[in-house]
């Protein structure tokens, strides 16, 4: 008889799938994407304007670091991101199954289930992102692997509703994918760094227009590379699921009807 493990050895990850159809959908359901990954985007801004100055957040300036408020109010800034990305992934985790399936967008029906598992995603992400540091302090490819580990964080509380058992479910997931998750993940990332240069680049190319149109000209390249990394994550976590368990997308898919 043959196991499951058996089985996975045999199958491949399928990165260069994975990509075309994370870029596939991304182009197909740009402005969905976009919507759902701009008001956090705004909302981040906003707070972490408050806290540190706008033009901090949009790269035009540094951040004051010479007293103990300045440091602390750069921390909260730092979760505050991570928060609001961990909203935006799960709003995309959503999106991404309705477009797999060619079922209609619904925008308003992923707010709830991502408001819940916004939480645990950022304590979890945090987490993820220190002993990613830790391992990094050693060498640069252990950071990375372990952050390969931990990738599948968001479409597991999401969608499976793991809570703060995420971590664990993560590892699980990724155990004898990581190499080619962190490749995959890796050539996302120089796209999501793309975007990230042309935000950082128009916003200092348009701050002398004022802060409304460079804040506009920041947010839109950036949401957008978020959006990719959001629909490439919820891909990646479905194919772990069809080989190692046998679901399909609909089957995941039916957590949210």
């Amino acid at each position: 008889m043959t196991s499951s493990a058996d089985i996975s050895e045999r199958m491949a990850l399928g990165v260069g799938a994975i990509i075309g159809e994370s870029f596939s959908i991304f182009i197909k359901h740009l402005i969905p994407i976009a919507l759902l990954a701009l008001v956090p985007s705004l909302l981040n801004l906003l707070v972490s304007g408050a806290l540190i100055g706008v033009d901090v957040v949009l790269g035009t300036a540094v951040p004051d670091l010479s007293t103990s408020f300045g440091i602390g109010a750069f921390g909260m800034t730092f979760v505050l991101q991570i928060s609001f990305y961990s909203l935006t992934t799960a709003l995309l985790v959503q999106l991404a199954y309705d477009a797999k399936l060619g079922r209609r967008i619904q925008l308003g029906r992923y707010v709830a289930p991502a408001i819940r598992a916004a939480v645990p995603i950022t304590i979890l992400s945090l987490i993820a992102g220190v002993l990613a540091g830790v391992a990094s302090i050693a060498l640069f490819i252990p950071g990375l692997w372990v952050y390969a580990v931990f990738s599948m964080i968001a479409p597991a509380v999401v969608i499976e509703r793991v809570g703060f058992g995420g971590l664990g479910r993560s590892a699980d997931l990724t155990k004898e994918y990581r190499w080619p998750i962190l490749g995959l993940l890796i050539l996302i990332g120089i796209f999501i760094g793309i975007f990230q240069f042309v935000a950082g680049f128009a916003a200092d190319l348009t701050v002398g227009s004022g802060q409304f149109v460079a804040t506009l000209a920041y947010l839109i390249p950036s949401t957008l590379g978020a959006g990719l990394t959001g629909v490439s994550v919820a891909l990646i976590y479905a194919r772990l699921r069809e080989i190692k368990e046998g679901v399909t997308v609909d089957q995941i898919a039916l957590v949210f009807d």
